[in-house]
């Protein structure tokens, strides 16, 4: 027996960033998201690419936080965004290969063999971020 289930896709995403402009910067001028609004008393800052929204919290301080372990830190072990196809993705892979703070896990790549494609690498603030591109 089937249900619906309880909930119908992501509202936001929340990332706790050491530097909060310079990731900032990296959504707004690499990934072309808008910014949608800001708390600076937190501080934080809310962008989208016009699907998902993304909160930016700023780390209380940095140099004594943990750095991410994907093998042993419990919580977020990468999030996924989607991108339109895969010639998109290739070029999003030569603009990320080039860019401070960012650094690839692999390249656009088979996921699985099949015709999806993707690619990991770190973003500026340490997260961990998959690029996917679906077949057409």
């Amino acid at each position: 027996m089937s249900e619906k289930a309880a909930t119908s896709g992501a509202h936001h995403i929340g990332l706790t960033v050491p530097d909060l402009a310079k990731t900032k910067a990296f959504f707004l001028d690499t990934l072309g998201f808008q910014q949608v609004g800001e708390k600076p008393d937190y501080p934080a800052v809310f962008v989208s690419d016009g699907t998902v929204m993304i909160t930016l919290w700023q780390a209380n301080d940095p140099a004594s936080a943990v750095a991410f372990d994907r093998k042993n830190v419990i919580g977020l072990h990468h999030f996924a965004l989607r991108v339109d196809s895969r010639e998109k993705l290739d070029a999003l892979h030569a603009i990320l290969s080039k860019t401070d703070g960012v650094e690839i896990e692999f390249p656009p790549e088979s996921l699985g063999g099949g015709e999806v494609r993707h690619m990991m690498c770190t973003i500026p603030g340490g997260i961990r971020t998959e690029f996917i591109a679906l077949p057409a």
